[in-house]
């Protein structure tokens, strides 16, 4: 046999058990996944919150208190993450927040709020009233492709 062809069926073999692997982890992986949101989903709790702040900002710059600094894993207090300052009662918090609804929280505004633990689950308006997308503010890159578009004469991408 030519080596180009033992060469090729040696990729292709390293390949196939990658490919293998990577799909058991990930089975393993999104079986804890939902076990967590279950767990997320059974201790929610509605509360009336004042958002004062919100930023993507690393963990371990944050302001947390040490008792959640000390259960984040190493690896994990650099990675930039939603978070959101807010006054529920007396107290001023910083909390965590679900990628899908960071955008949807509006600032300095008060909003009622699906929380568990440290970390904002849901939100819905003051009194029940839902937030839409159109209030969520845009950016500069949103607002730029939006204007070009609208010079070309096209629909802009929502």
């Amino acid at each position: 046999m030519p080596t180009w062809l033992i060469v090729t069926l040696i990729v292709i073999a390293v390949l196939v058990i990658l490919l293998v692997v990577l799909y058991f982890a990930g089975r393993k992986l999104q079986k804890k996944q939902d076990e967590q949101q279950s767990l997320l989903e059974a201790n929610k709790q509605t509360v009336t919150m004042l958002v004062i702040d919100k930023k993507r900002m690393k963990i371990k710059d944050a302001n947390l208190p040490q008792a959640v600094m000390s259960q984040v894993p190493k690896f994990s207090k650099n990675i930039k993450a939603p978070l959101v300052k807010v006054k529920v009662g007396p107290q001023v918090l910083t909390m965590f927040c679900d990628e899908k609804i960071y955008d949807y929280i509006p600032v300095k505004k008060e909003v009622k709020a699906e929380v568990s633990g440290m970390y904002i689950v849901g939100i819905k308006g003051l009194h029940g009233t839902a937030i839409k997308k159109d209030e969520v503010k845009k950016g500069f890159w949103k607002r730029a492709l939006e204007k070009a578009q609208e010079k070309a004469g096209s629909k802009p991408v929502k």
